[in-house]
């Protein structure tokens, strides 16, 4: 049940027809993890917060750093040095202080992706690194929990849902294989601000859509932004029948 404070809070969602009060519920009882707490993972747990998801964990074992704060716009000058995990939680407990927010400020290998993709209702792959976006793949098929991910480097942006509850759904590993992948950090070829707001607000927007189930989500469906033409491309993604995560 939502309290009185929750009905004011939520109101300018609860008073969409297609979203509701049903949908409202769904968020609140869902339990999401959020993998990184940099430029994608703000806005994303800003926003998820913000709306009234019940439970967030954040995850990142890195510390905020001056340049940082060019794009990771939860952090503050003053903070330099903290966690960002940390940090980060304290942010969205301000902003919404009715839900549960915990910070996992430590390295996770395999092991622990398996345990905390498996306690939640949905993953976000707020992550800048193949390794990682690689295993949180491989529990989220095992697990059979959805997953959102979202990259952004330079001026250009990707976003797209694999959810494994769905047969069809291809994976992570279908659309990118796991040899041959280098990492290009924002660190070694730059990326512009308000790049990373944009997809990581798109990324919230495809979490809200895939708990509430309102609306069509992006799997099968890869989107690509040129942020400096401001034009988004979408690509239709098949399932690899081979693949050897998901098949």
């Amino acid at each position: 049940m939502l309290s009185d404070e929750e009905l004011l809070r939520y109101s300018r969602q609860i008073l969409m027809p297609r979203f509701d009060i049903a949908g409202q519920q769904k968020l609140k009882a869902a339990h999401v993890l959020v993998i990184g707490a940099g430029g994608l993972g703000c806005p994303v747990a800003l926003y998820l917060g913000a709306a009234g998801v019940g439970h967030l964990t954040l995850v990142d074992d890195d510390q905020i750093e001056l340049a940082n704060l060019q794009r990771q716009i939860a952090f503050q000058q003053s903070w330099l040095g903290d966690s960002k995990a940390e940090r980060l939680a304290e942010r969205v407990r301000a902003i919404n202080p009715e839900i549960t927010v915990n910070a996992v400020n430590r390295r996770v290998d395999s092991d622990d992706l398996k345990q905390l993709v498996g306690e939640s209702t949905l993953v976000l792959d707020c992550t800048d690194n193949f390794n990682t976006r690689f295993a949180l793949n491989r529990a989220s098929v095992l697990s059979k929990v959805p997953l959102v991910s979202g990259a952004a480097i330079r001026g250009e942006g990707q976003l797209s849902v694999y959810d494994p509850r769905q047969l069809e759904s291809p994976c992570y590993h279908c659309l990118y294989p796991e040899q041959g992948n280098e990492d290009l950090t924002c660190s070694e070829a730059g990326v512009i601000a308000p790049l990373v707001g944009m997809i990581g607000s798109a990324q919230a927007m495809e979490a809200i859509k895939v708990i509430s189930e309102v609306g069509n989500p992006l799997v099968g469906r890869l989107l690509i932004l040129d942020a400096w033409q401001m034009e988004w491309r979408e690509m239709k993604l098949a399932k690899d029948p081979d693949c050897p995560v998901c098949r």
